[in-house]
Protein backbone atom coordinates (compact mmCIF):
# COMPACT_ATOMS: atom_id res chain seq x y z
CA UNK A 1 0.00 0.00 0.00
CA UNK A 2 1.29 3.44 -1.12
CA UNK A 3 1.92 5.46 2.31
CA UNK A 4 1.90 9.06 0.05
CA UNK A 5 -1.17 10.84 -0.85
CA UNK A 6 -1.40 13.83 -3.42
CA UNK A 7 -4.21 16.32 -2.77
CA UNK A 8 -5.08 20.34 -3.63
CA UNK A 9 -4.50 21.76 0.00
CA UNK A 10 -6.57 22.31 2.54
CA UNK A 11 -6.04 24.99 5.03
CA UNK A 12 -4.82 22.39 7.53
CA UNK A 13 -1.93 21.71 5.00
CA UNK A 14 -0.49 25.25 5.09
CA UNK A 15 1.94 24.97 7.52
CA UNK A 16 3.34 21.68 6.40
CA UNK A 17 3.84 23.15 2.69
CA UNK A 18 5.35 26.17 3.91
CA UNK A 19 7.78 24.21 6.23
CA UNK A 20 9.10 22.04 2.98
CA UNK A 21 9.39 25.25 1.46
CA UNK A 22 11.42 27.42 3.46
CA UNK A 23 13.96 24.08 3.91
CA UNK A 24 14.13 23.78 0.53
CA UNK A 25 15.45 28.19 0.20
CA UNK A 26 17.49 27.07 3.14
CA UNK A 27 19.07 23.29 2.62
CA UNK A 28 18.93 22.89 -0.89
CA UNK A 29 19.25 26.43 -2.56
CA UNK A 30 21.19 27.50 0.16
CA UNK A 31 20.41 31.22 -0.02
CA UNK A 32 17.86 30.97 2.43
CA UNK A 33 14.25 33.03 2.32
CA UNK A 34 14.13 36.35 -0.04
CA UNK A 35 11.25 38.40 0.32
CA UNK A 36 10.89 39.40 -3.42
CA UNK A 37 11.27 35.79 -4.53
CA UNK A 38 9.17 34.58 -1.90
CA UNK A 39 6.32 36.46 -0.80
CA UNK A 40 4.13 34.04 -2.11
CA UNK A 41 5.00 31.87 1.40
CA UNK A 42 3.86 34.12 3.87
CA UNK A 43 0.60 33.60 2.46
CA UNK A 44 -0.18 30.32 0.84
CA UNK A 45 -3.88 31.03 1.95
CA UNK A 46 -4.40 33.96 0.14
CA UNK A 47 -1.73 33.71 -2.89
CA UNK A 48 -2.93 29.50 -3.89
CA UNK A 49 -6.09 28.28 -1.86
CA UNK A 50 -8.85 31.69 -2.48
CA UNK A 51 -8.00 32.94 -5.76
CA UNK A 52 -9.88 31.01 -8.56
CA UNK A 53 -7.47 29.50 -10.72
CA UNK A 54 -4.77 29.32 -8.62
CA UNK A 55 -3.67 25.77 -6.25
CA UNK A 56 -2.13 24.30 -4.43
CA UNK A 57 -1.09 20.81 -4.56
CA UNK A 58 0.58 18.47 -1.61
CA UNK A 59 1.81 14.83 -1.23
CA UNK A 60 0.91 13.69 2.24
CA UNK A 61 2.08 10.94 4.26
CA UNK A 62 0.38 10.52 7.63
CA UNK A 63 -0.37 13.71 8.70
CA UNK A 64 3.44 15.53 7.28
CA UNK A 65 3.59 17.12 4.41
CA UNK A 66 6.42 16.02 2.77
CA UNK A 67 5.65 17.94 -1.19
CA UNK A 68 4.61 20.67 -2.80
CA UNK A 69 3.42 22.01 -6.38
CA UNK A 70 2.19 25.48 -6.34
CA UNK A 71 -0.05 27.18 -10.15
CA UNK A 72 -0.84 30.62 -10.04
CA UNK A 73 -2.18 33.31 -12.80
CA UNK A 74 0.66 34.54 -14.43
CA UNK A 75 3.63 34.64 -17.06
CA UNK A 76 7.28 35.43 -16.74
CA UNK A 77 7.90 38.48 -15.23
CA UNK A 78 10.92 41.05 -17.38
CA UNK A 79 12.89 41.86 -15.48
CA UNK A 80 14.64 39.37 -14.82
CA UNK A 81 13.69 37.34 -17.60
CA UNK A 82 13.17 38.55 -21.42
CA UNK A 83 10.52 40.95 -22.23
CA UNK A 84 9.67 38.45 -25.64
CA UNK A 85 9.36 35.48 -22.89
CA UNK A 86 6.51 38.02 -21.50
CA UNK A 87 4.70 37.86 -24.54
CA UNK A 88 5.00 34.55 -25.58
CA UNK A 89 3.52 33.73 -21.93
CA UNK A 90 0.94 36.81 -20.99
CA UNK A 91 -0.61 36.95 -17.73
CA UNK A 92 -3.81 36.72 -18.80
CA UNK A 93 -3.67 33.30 -20.67
CA UNK A 94 -0.67 31.53 -18.46
CA UNK A 95 -0.64 29.59 -15.66
CA UNK A 96 2.58 29.12 -14.06
CA UNK A 97 4.29 25.99 -11.70
CA UNK A 98 6.18 27.26 -8.56
CA UNK A 99 7.64 25.77 -5.50
CA UNK A 100 7.57 21.64 -6.68
CA UNK A 101 9.53 21.08 -4.01
CA UNK A 102 10.04 16.80 -1.82
CA UNK A 103 11.38 16.48 1.50
CA UNK A 104 14.57 15.01 1.15
CA UNK A 105 13.65 12.20 2.92
CA UNK A 106 10.51 11.20 0.46
CA UNK A 107 11.95 11.83 -2.71
CA UNK A 108 12.33 9.19 -5.26
CA UNK A 109 9.02 7.88 -4.96
CA UNK A 110 7.21 9.46 -8.00
CA UNK A 111 5.86 12.40 -5.54
CA UNK A 112 7.00 15.50 -7.78
CA UNK A 113 5.26 13.66 -10.80
CA UNK A 114 2.03 13.33 -9.65
CA UNK A 115 1.64 16.39 -7.81
CA UNK A 116 2.96 18.20 -11.45
CA UNK A 117 0.01 15.87 -12.87
CA UNK A 118 -2.88 17.13 -11.00
CA UNK A 119 -1.52 20.62 -11.19
CA UNK A 120 -1.36 20.22 -15.16
CA UNK A 121 -5.15 18.82 -14.66
CA UNK A 122 -6.25 21.42 -12.87
CA UNK A 123 -4.77 24.39 -15.18
CA UNK A 124 -6.03 21.85 -18.11
CA UNK A 125 -10.06 21.68 -16.77
CA UNK A 126 -9.79 25.75 -15.54
CA UNK A 127 -10.71 27.09 -19.41
CA UNK A 128 -8.75 30.47 -19.21
CA UNK A 129 -5.22 29.37 -19.59
CA UNK A 130 -3.63 28.46 -22.89
CA UNK A 131 -0.19 27.49 -21.68
CA UNK A 132 1.50 25.82 -19.01
CA UNK A 133 5.10 27.64 -17.91
CA UNK A 134 7.83 27.26 -15.38
CA UNK A 135 11.27 27.73 -15.48
CA UNK A 136 13.91 25.96 -13.59
CA UNK A 137 17.76 26.61 -12.03
CA UNK A 138 19.83 23.70 -13.72
CA UNK A 139 22.47 23.65 -11.18
CA UNK A 140 19.89 22.05 -8.70
CA UNK A 141 20.51 18.50 -9.11
CA UNK A 142 17.66 16.25 -11.46
CA UNK A 143 15.87 19.40 -12.19
CA UNK A 144 16.28 19.92 -15.79
CA UNK A 145 16.52 16.17 -16.67
CA UNK A 146 12.94 15.88 -14.50
CA UNK A 147 11.14 19.13 -16.77
CA UNK A 148 12.38 17.78 -20.00
CA UNK A 149 10.99 14.74 -19.14
CA UNK A 150 7.24 16.38 -18.59
CA UNK A 151 7.85 19.39 -20.76
CA UNK A 152 9.43 21.13 -23.91
CA UNK A 153 12.15 24.05 -23.46
CA UNK A 154 11.11 27.35 -25.38
CA UNK A 155 14.57 29.68 -24.00
CA UNK A 156 17.94 28.24 -22.16
CA UNK A 157 19.23 31.05 -20.95
CA UNK A 158 22.54 29.44 -19.17
CA UNK A 159 25.31 31.51 -19.38
CA UNK A 160 27.83 29.49 -17.83
CA UNK A 161 29.09 31.96 -14.92
CA UNK A 162 28.18 29.45 -11.59
CA UNK A 163 27.11 33.03 -10.15
CA UNK A 164 24.45 32.95 -11.71
CA UNK A 165 21.48 31.32 -11.84
CA UNK A 166 21.54 28.70 -15.01
CA UNK A 167 17.76 28.90 -16.06
CA UNK A 168 16.10 26.99 -18.81
CA UNK A 169 12.10 28.03 -19.38
CA UNK A 170 10.01 25.04 -19.92
CA UNK A 171 6.61 24.62 -21.57
CA UNK A 172 3.93 22.01 -20.42
CA UNK A 173 1.60 20.71 -23.14
CA UNK A 174 -2.03 20.80 -21.63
Amino acid sequence: MNPYTVVPAEPCHVEGARKVMLDTFYRDFGYGYRPAWHWDVVDLEGTYLRPAGHTLVVAVRGEEVVGTTAVRAGGPKSPPHPGWLSRLYPDATTAQLFRVYVAPSHRRHGLAREMVRQATRFVAGHGGYRALYLHTDTRVPGAEAFWRALGEPVFDARDGDPEHFQTVHFEIAL
